[in-house]
């Protein structure tokens, strides 16, 4: 292997803890990885990191090294994408970090034609709701939610996200349809677990922002699985549009108090490190987030039911 990528592999090791995790970011056996970097300390005649079993230890000459290997290799990644940047056939890998909900609602069922259009680029993707570091995760480009707080990451901003409020028409059958937004204090209304600011359902009043402290029986870590347990009619939701927007055009869901509703619109961005924006392979791909996205096009609700911005 060549210097560049001794150093890649040698950085990888470092950012993701391991030759394990490493090797399989690279392609490679954790062994011949392990004598990779071995070979190459062997070269430079200095220790670069401390092995255990459970962990690599940097010296004092790793730091060193680890930091001008990251620039360098930083450095040859912008040379090469500025070289390539005018080119129509953007190739190579490209990994992609997205929460679950925009993911598999929407990302996922786009993404042939992305393929179909750009075949020469190769898909590496995470979903989780697992807030990760970019750098540290070796990804190119992740998909967002809320203001960006890492200004060292760089924001395309996609659209706004609303969140409503729904129900099964089989739960409001069951127990009534709320008129007011006091009426759902004696409802069911089941939440987001670990994140107590999502109990508190705001409407426009009259007498300006009024919140409703919601309480149910059923909390869970991820909207999916609230998303199934409203269609099975065991309670109202407050979840992003992007998510319940099938169930409702196709009618097993239906919004809730909408004319009052706030639904606290929520910025959706493609977020990438500085220096990525030179890549044929993000250029592309945020564009196309950009042109798919840009109008929300799962925002078809009847008009009879407007989210109130």
């Amino acid at each position: 292997m060549d210097k560049p990528g001794e150093m890649r592999a040698f950085v990888r090791s470092v950012e993701l803890g391991g030759f394990s995790a490493a090797a399989r970011d690279l392609g490679l056996t954790p062994s011949a990885l392990s004598k990779l970097v071995t070979r190459m300390e062997d070269r430079l005649s200095v220790r670069l990191m401390n092995r255990t079993t459970r962990k690599l230890a940097l010296t004092a000459e790793g730091e060193a090294y680890f930091a001008s290997a990251k620039r360098i290799l930083i450095d040859i990644e912008e040379a090469e994408a500025e070289v390539t940047r005018f080119s129509d056939h953007p190739k190579g890998m490209l990994r992609i970090n997205v929460g679950v909900a925009f993911g598999m609602h929407q990302l996922v069922p786009a993404l042939p034609r992305f393929m179909e259009k750009y075949p020469e680029i190769e898909l590496d993707i995470t979903v989780t709701d697992r807030l990760v570091d970019l750098v540290d995760e070796g990804a190119d480009v992740a998909i967002r939610t809320g203001v960006l707080r890492d200004s060292s990451l760089i924001a395309k901003k996609i659209c706004d996200m609303h969140r409503v409020i729904c129900a099964s028409p089989r739960y409001l059958k069951k127990h009534g349809t709320p008129k007011t937004a006091r009426d759902l204090l004696n409802h069911n209304c089941i939440s987001i677990s670990g994140a107590p600011h999502l109990r508190k359902w705001p409407f426009d009043t009259a007498d300006g922002m009024e919140t409703v402290d919601v309480v149910g029986t059923i909390n869970a870590n991820n909207a999916e699985t609230l998303l199934q347990m409203a269609a099975m009619g065991v309670g109202i939701i407050r979840l992003a549009d992007v998510i319940v927007a099938d169930g409702i055009r196709a009618g097993w869901l239906s919004p809730i108090l909408s004319h009052i509703h706030h639904a606290e619109p929520l910025p959706l961005s493609a977020v990438y490190p500085q220096g990525k924006h030179k890549s044929p392979r993000v250029a592309a791909f945020v564009n196309f987030l950009v042109e798919t996205f840009s109008s929300a096009p799962w925002r078809r609700i009847s008009e009879a039911t407007p989210l109130k911005k």
